[in-house]
């Protein structure tokens, strides 16, 4: 996404649905692991497409939410817990670290903002990368629950935080992730 595409996209979803009241942001990638000496365009490009497109597009939407004193901004991350140097994970950490700071200065206008880190996921991108084989030995190695989790639960969630009965909840970061995850808050 350009520079200015997060304005211009804000402005054609207003000039489609008059306002934007919820924004899901659900951006980024991520490439194989880099070296400490990895040029730095490898770090900005990371950085630019896993947080500040998704930064600047929420701060283009935030005037209508505060205008109309209601909003819902859920950000599907990625996790923060590195396992090697991976270029999105401090992306992904200042996704959570700006969520937090942001809920805190828009609450105030009943706006919440949340963040769902997914872990594995079924999708078409994890059926063309990982064979079932492997699959099922990560599901039974590494996730609690055994297995990969389903698109629709990690929709339930973002329905759920979207919604007007999650009003108390902002600025939490809530994995989606069968346990796989081990740090403990």
């Amino acid at each position: 996404m350009p520079e200015g595409a997060p304005k211009r996209l804000a402005d054609a979803a207003r000039a489609a649905l008059g306002h934007v009241d919820i924004l899901i942001n659900s951006a980024g990638g991520s490439k194989p692991a880099i070296g400490i000496d990895a040029p730095e365009e490898a770090w900005s490009e990371s950085m630019t497409l896993n947080y500040i497109r998704v930064r600047q597009l929420t701060h283009a939407v935030l005037p209508d939410m505060i205008e109309r004193h209601w909003g819902r901004v859920v950000n599907i991350s990625g996790k923060s817990e590195p396992e090697s140097m991976v270029a999105a994970n401090p992306a992904k950490a200042a996704i959570h670290v700006w969520s937090k700071g942001l809920s805190r200065e828009v609450g105030k206008y009943g706006i919440t903002v949340n963040c769902i880190p997914p872990g594995r996921i079924m999708s078409e991108q994890i059926r063309r990368k990982y064979p079932p084989e492997f699959r099922a030995e990560q599901s039974a190695k590494e996730i609690p629950v055994g297995r990969y989790g389903e698109p629709e639960e990690l929709a339930a969630l973002a329905v759920f935080l979207a919604s007007p009965i999650a009003r108390y909840i902002t600025g939490a970061v809530l994995p989606v992730d069968g346990g796989l995850r081990r740090y403990a808050f």
